[in-house]
Order: C-alpha cells, then sequence, then structure tokens
C-alpha cells in the first residue's frame, strides 16, 4: 500500500513539472514574437518601371527648300490640316524670273542644235548644251515649287518656327522645321529604362501606364521598340524604350509625364513566398520553416523567378507551410505561438 502511494506521488509530480515546462516553452515562443508568412500557391510576377512621357506616333517637319522670305502662313498651333494642304508660302517673285530665264536658254539651246544639224557639222557641244539647260529648267521649276510649303502627312500643326516677313530658313533659329506636324489620334510612350532593367525588356511585354497629371488615369500597352544604343547622362546609363498607347485615356497629350510598369515574367499556379523569407548566398537558397509543433528547420529550396515581392519556390516548399521572416521585414506576417494548431493565413503574393 506504501509502495502505491509513493508511486502516485511521483507520478503525480512528474506531470506537473511536464505541465510546467510545456507551458513555460510556450509561453516563451508567444513572447518571443516570432514573425511568420505562410507559403501560398498563386501568380508570381516580376515587373520593371521607368519613368517616360507621352508622345505622338507620327510626327513630321516640314522645311522650305528655296531662300526667300515669307508672305503668306495660313495656319496656327493646334489647326488640323490635311497632307498637301498650304503651311506656309515665299514671295515668288525671284524664282519665277529664274525659270523664264532657265526657259529662255534652253529654247536659245535647242536652236543652236538644230543649226548645227541642218548644216552637217559636229553636234556635240550643242547636244550638250541642250542638257544642261534642261537640268537649268527643272531646278528653277523645283524652286519655283519651293516657295510653296505643304504638309507631308495630315495632322495637327504643333509648332510654327517661322514668322510672317522673316526667312523661310530656320538654320540656327531652330531643329525643328517652319512647321511640325503630329497626329494626336496616335500616341506613344517614350521612356528610359536602367541599363538592368533594360536587359529584360523585348517586343511584345504588357506594359501598365499611370498618368501623374490625370487622376486615376491608367491603361495597358506593349512594348514596342528598344533602342539598341545606350544613353549616358551623368554616368547614368539608360536605354530608351517606346510602348504603343492603343486606348489613351481623356486627355491625354504629348509631353504629360507618366510612370510605366513592364512585365517581364510572370508564373502562375506557382508555389510562392514573400522574397524576403528567402536566405541567398551565392547560387544556395534556403528558408526556416516552422512545423506544428513550432521546430524550426532551415531548408534549402531552389528559387524560380523572383517576383516583385514573392519568390518562387520549384522545390523544397509546398503551399501551407510556414516560413520565419527576418527581423526587421515589413512584409505582412503571422506572429504568436509558434506551436500553433491550424497554420493562420499570410503574406507572400506576388506582384507590385
Amino acid at each position: 500500500m506504501n509502495a502505491l502511494l509513493a508511486l502516485l506521488i511521483v507520478a503525480a509530480g512528474f506531470w506537473g513539472w511536464t505541465l510546467l515546462r510545456d507551458t513555460s516553452e510556450t509561453t516563451r515562443a508567444s513572447a518571443s514574437g516570432v514573425r511568420t508568412v505562410v507559403a501560398n500557391q498563386g501568380t508570381v510576377t516580376r515587373t520593371v518601371t521607368a519613368d517616360g512621357s507621352v508622345a505622338s506616333a507620327a510626327t513630321a517637319t516640314a522645311t522650305f527648300t528655296t531662300p526667300g522670305t515669307v508672305t503668306a502662313i495660313p495656319v496656327k498651333v493646334g489647326q488640323k490640316v490635311g497632307a498637301g494642304a498650304l503651311l506656309a508660302r515665299i514671295d515668288p517673285a525671284d524664282a519665277q524670273r529664274d525659270l523664264k530665264l532657265a526657259q529662255a536658254d534652253l529654247e536659245a539651246a535647242r536652236d543652236a542644235l538644230d543649226r548645227a544639224e541642218d548644216a552637217g557639222t559636229d553636234t556635240d557641244n550643242a547636244a550638250n548644251a541642250v542638257t544642261e539647260a534642261e537640268l537649268a529648267v527643272d531646278e528653277a521649276q523645283a524652286a519655283l515649287a519651293g516657295t510653296r510649303l505643304t504638309a507631308p502627312m495630315a495632322g495637327t500643326v504643333v509648332a510654327v518656327n517661322g514668322t510672317l516677313g522673316g526667312s523661310s530658313s530656320t538654320d540656327g533659329e531652330s531643329t525643328a522645321g517652319f512647321v511640325d506636324l503630329a497626329d494626336l489620334a496616335r500616341l506613344q510612350i517614350t521612356a528610359a529604362f536602367s541599363e538592368a532593367d533594360a536587359t529584360e525588356l523585348k517586343e511584345g511585354q504588357s506594359a501598365t501606364i499611370v498618368w501623374n497629371a490625370l487622376q486615376n488615369a491608367e491603361t495597358t500597352g506593349t512594348v514596342v521598340a528598344v533602342d539598341p544604343t545606350a544613353t549616358s547622362e551623368n554616368n547614368v546609363v539608360t536605354y530608351g524604350v517606346t510602348v504603343s498607347l492603343p486606348n489613351p485615356p481623356d486627355g491625354a497629350k504629348p509631353g504629360q509625364t507618366v510612370t510605366v510598369s513592364v512585365v517581364t515574367g510572370s508564373v502562375e499556379n506557382a508555389v510562392m513566398v514573400n522574397s524576403a523569407a528567402v536566405t541567398t548566398i551565392g547560387n544556395r537558397h534556403t528558408v526556416t520553416v516552422v512545423d506544428a509543433a513550432g521546430r524550426q528547420e532551415i531548408r534549402q529550396v531552389q528559387v524560380g523567378l523572383e517576383g516583385d515581392d514573392a519568390a518562387q519556390i520549384t522545390s523544397g516548399l509546398a503551399a501551407g507551410e510556414r516560413v520565419v521572416l527576418p527581423a526587421g521585414s515589413t512584409a505582412t506576417t503571422t506572429t504568436g505561438d509558434v506551436r500553433g494548431g491550424r497554420v493562420p493565413s499570410g503574406g507572400g503574393n506576388g506582384g507590385r
């Protein structure tokens, strides 16, 4: 009887010690504030972003080919014109006089050739004179036609760089033409991406464009060109990228500033975890997994696409497993008793 009583006392003491130990460990785990995220299954997306501006997809400059004094500019900025429309005109008097002289010289050269042929003498010199006179007439006709400046395409007048009564030439005054045209119905985006981001860009990639000045204005486009050569300014190397703008928002105009985000990679139905939970040393990637009992295990994983906020895990981790976040991370977490029961939901979604 005494032996049985002694056994019961020992068993009760052992049970109490075990209970106190488990309670203490649970309290320490909860108080430690281990921050975790859950590996989810979804879409991992990687994007690169740059500032850009709106531009016309079709532009043209009209420049006089004949020097002279401008006598008429029948168009103004903002006016729509058709192809071939008169944009400006210079005084044609000098060009008309030169054409008459050239035509008279051609007549005289032809008469001289006729006389040489009738006389049966050498006609080489006379024939050469006719050829030169014909060329002079062609040049004079072109000069006369050049006194009228016409639109090379249909569009909107966006700049008039010459003045009435001034010279037809804009040399030294402007790098543009006498009149600049743009098709405002066809817009595109031009942006400068860093050299690191530009290596991931190629034609056909989807892009999202957000306007800085237009409230809630956002649309999509497609990368249509990446400059083959870089531009360097203040030791910063960038590559120009052109993005189509098939459906511009109301109020979109050339010159407006935008932010361009191009999707360079996307994987659907991927096992993914917040990028902050992945530790990378060289080519080795690891995560710290917490099991249902609260035990932590450092596990090597294989990383696929490294997205904006989440990394694709191709092996070593399953959806639903809980992973520890390093201290200082601002990612959405699950905190508290890591000895847990049900695995709570947490952050780790891809996409910016």
